[in-house]
């Protein structure tokens, strides 16, 4: 079973930057589609960008031309760069391993890590 751990998160006013890792257990990270989620209080989980093994990438339209997501195999890693930060942009944060043949049907398979709070604030 894969384990996923994220950080990066924290406090951040309108604008800044931050910068979110996930680091995923497994031999078979490199030939898996990884996504990044969030989730802000009171609302659904909602997918943000997937990237797969060979490099492939989408993201969902709210954080298109601000975010992005890059992988490195070779440690098992999954990066999202997010750039201009919103408050909207205020959720926790979760990387997965998803399956589906479009951003639209892509489906989590393992298990939920800790994720990492993301607070954008002045």
């Amino acid at each position: 079973q894969v384990q996923l751990v994220e950080s990066g998160g924290g406090l951040v006013q309108p604008g800044g930057s931050l910068r979110l890792s996930c680091v995923a257990s497994g031999s078979a990270f490199k030939i898996n589609i990884m996504a990044w989620y969030r989730q802000a209080p009171g609302k659904q989980r909602e997918l943000v960008a997937t990237i797969t093994g060979g490099g492939s990438i989408n993201y969902a339209d709210s954080v298109k031309d601000r975010f992005t997501i890059s992988r490195d195999n070779a440690n098992n890693a999954v990066y999202l760069q997010m750039n201009s930060l919103k408050p909207e942009d205020t959720a926790a944060y979760y990387c997965n391993l998803v399956i589906g043949n479009r951003f639209s049907n892509y489906v989590p398979l393992g298990d939920w890590g800790q994720g990492t709070q993301v607070t954008v604030s002045s």
